[in-house]
């Protein structure tokens, strides 16, 4: 089988690789259709983490094979992959921890696309995908949707609604701001979700006018971002820091209203000084940590599969597996590869 592999910053190649093998519970899933994750990117620039490793890790496939003790999947099933991987029955798994998974542990948590740094497992940008406790990990694809659509649902689309979701579900029609577009999709995701779940007021602030454009469409009030951040935006009961910018968190953190929560999703590559004073005295929450994707896929597939959010309401630039390698390093605010789908 072919696969993509980083082999240094900014540098990708097709490389042959064994096929994989299937055991008891695994699957073999063949991707229809890989999204580039926000971190992705400068994943590929720079060393973040050691290589060469295999990409990608937004995916929806069709299992191939399956092993002997797999009993819900069968092969020409269509199935979205959440991007960790856990194992279901240790003690996190148990309690619904899944990203914190005592059998699968790796510096940057175990997960597919990050090589040695996330356990080793395969990368999505290939011709197989293998899949370990199948019938834990994967996913039904819903009838009807376009693996171009779908597969942006396992990290980006559902960072957002873990941003979004469940303190709106605490204040229902609260305000909702974002604040920052470092990583692109997972902000313009977020005013979809809000506008989805029925938020009050989204307010969205961001440096790129095509991204204020998509923002603006969707249903926010599209905030141009000054030179230099602000002490604060008007205060929402629910904010998403989606700059890498220190200043930028602490503009969100102070936008955020008494006892309201912010969510971080751009991530903080430096030590980052916070406001705890304020945040303490009006009683701010303040939500740090990856996205649990085996934890929020199954609502989020329901939430689509009921018409009641639209993947592809985030228009993806979409190329052909062929032309990967080049697509990967450029940029755009969601790529998706299609492999003939």
């Amino acid at each position: 089988m072919r696969h993509l592999v980083r082999v240094g910053d900014g540098q990708l190649e097709w490389q042959e690789a064994p096929d994989p093998v299937c055991g008891p519970t695994d699957a073999v899933v063949a991707p229809l259709a890989v999204a580039r994750c926000d971190l992705d990117l400068p994943m590929a620039a720079f060393p973040l983490f050691a290589g060469p490793y295999p990409v990608g890790h937004e995916v929806v496939g069709e299992v191939l094979t399956v092993g002997d003790a797999v009993g819900r999947h069968r092969p020409g099933d269509r199935v979205v992959v959440p991007f960790q991987v856990s194992c279901g029955a240790c003690g996190p798994c148990r309690d619904g921890r899944f990203a914190a998974c005592a059998t699968h542990r790796a510096k940057a948590g175990a997960a597919f696309g990050f090589g040695p740094a996330g356990g080793g497992h395969g990368g999505a940008v290939a011709d197989r995908l293998l899949v370990p406790g199948a019938d834990h990990l994967l996913h039904p694809a819903p009838d009807g949707v376009d693996p171009v659509a779908l597969c942006t649902l396992p990290d980006n689309a559902l960072d957002a609604y873990r941003a979004v979701s469940p303190p709106l579900a605490d204040r229902p029609g609260a305000d909702v701001t974002v604040v920052g577009g470092d990583a692109p999709s997972i902000g313009l995701y977020a005013v979809a979700w809000a506008v989805a779940l029925g938020a009050g007021h989204v307010r969205y602030v961001d440096r790129d006018p095509a991204r204020l454009a998509v923002a603006a469409r969707l249903g926010a009030e599209a905030v141009p971002q000054p030179d230099e951040w602000p002490a604060r935006f008007g205060r929402a009961a629910i904010t998403v820091a989606n700059s890498a910018d220190p200043a930028g968190l602490e503009c969100a953190l102070r936008s955020t209203d008494d006892y309201g929560v912010c969510t971080l999703t751009a991530v903080q590559f430096q030590p980052v000084p916070l406001p705890l004073l304020a945040m303490y005295t009006r009683g701010v929450t303040l939500e740090v940590g990856r996205a649990d994707s085996r934890r929020h896929l199954a609502a989020v597939l329901r939430l689509v599969s009921a018409g009641r959010f639209d993947p592809g309401v985030i228009e993806p630039t979409v190329v052909p597996f062929a032309d990967a390698a080049q697509a990967w390093l450029t940029p755009a605010t969601k790529l998706v590869l299609s492999n003939g789908v």
